[in-house]
């Protein structure tokens, strides 16, 4: 995403450690649990992380934007309630008493609060979907599809928590002027890079006369731009569409009378 972006970056021989082609910029791996403590602390002045890990760590920072991605789609991940798929439990409500293990303490303490059900949660250090039924009655799970729990045998009671990555800052670094241009510059360009995502670019020539037909044959939501050619007879166009639909639209597109049809990649797209 931020190659997309414009930004190069470099993991050194130990993975912590990262160079940036953009000489203003320092960086460091972290894991994403650690990285809003260290963003509100000050120690880094911008930071990738989730909702999930900002909302668990209590930390105070600001939300610069909202980077909606994850490793097998686009959409939130989310933090579920679950239990096995022979567990008499159907709901919250029948976990009074119980024990739960998560990763999340405070995310599923709040989550019991708001639903008035008192139960013992524990913190797991991994492998939570091993815990139940034998040491735990139920789990509160990241999923992105639901297929590894329903894979392990468990049946989802609820949504604790929609989580998806946000850039953070230090609210202090945001009161610096050349740090707020900075942060607001990157912020920009990897919002765009992820607008770019599964969109593509069409070129194409089309005689004068054939082109209302073709403007029909393009996605409702698509504006192209049209262009006079130096034989008037021609015009260009030029439009951004779903990937998904090029291997449809071009031969249809080219049946219609267009020649010299292009199709390019897109790293950015900024509205």
């Amino acid at each position: 995403m931020f190659r997309r972006a414009g930004f190069k970056f470099t993991v050194g021989t130990r993975s912590y450690s990262v160079a940036c082609d953009d000489p203003e910029i320092n960086a460091t791996l972290i894991r994403a649990q650690e990285m809003s403590r260290y963003v509100e602390d000050g120690v880094f002045d911008l930071g990738l992380t989730g909702l999930d890990w900002i909302v668990e760590n209590r930390s105070k920072v600001a939300e610069v934007a909202d980077l909606i991605y994850a490793k097998q789609s686009m959409q939130p991940v989310r933090w579920v309630l679950a239990v096995p798929e022979s567990s008499p439990f159907r709901s919250v409500k029948d976990l009074r008493g119980k024990r739960i293990a998560t990763e999340v303490v405070n995310i599923t303490t709040d989550y019991l609060k708001r639903h008035r059900v008192n139960a013992h949660v524990e913190f797991s250090w991994g492998a939570t979907e091993a815990k139940a039924p034998d040491l735990v009655d139920a789990i509160v799970e990241v999923t992105e599809t639901g297929s590894s729990l329903r894979a392990n045998k468990y049946r989802i009671l609820d949504t604790v928590l929609e989580s998806w990555t946000k850039l953070i800052a230090n609210p202090r670094s945001l009161r610096d002027p050349w740090k707020r241009k900075k942060i607001e510059n990157i912020a920009m360009l990897l919002k765009a890079a992820i607008e770019a995502g599964g969109k593509v670019g069409l070129k194409m020539n089309i005689a004068r006369d054939k082109l209302p037909g073709l403007l029909r044959m393009l996605p409702a939501l698509t504006s192209p731009t049209v262009s006079s050619l130096s034989d008037e007879r021609f015009v260009a166009i030029e439009t951004v569409i779903d990937e998904t639909l090029v291997k449809q639209l071009i031969p249809d597109f080219k049946r219609a009378g267009a020649t010299g049809i292009i199709e390019y990649p897109l790293n950015k797209i900024i509205y």
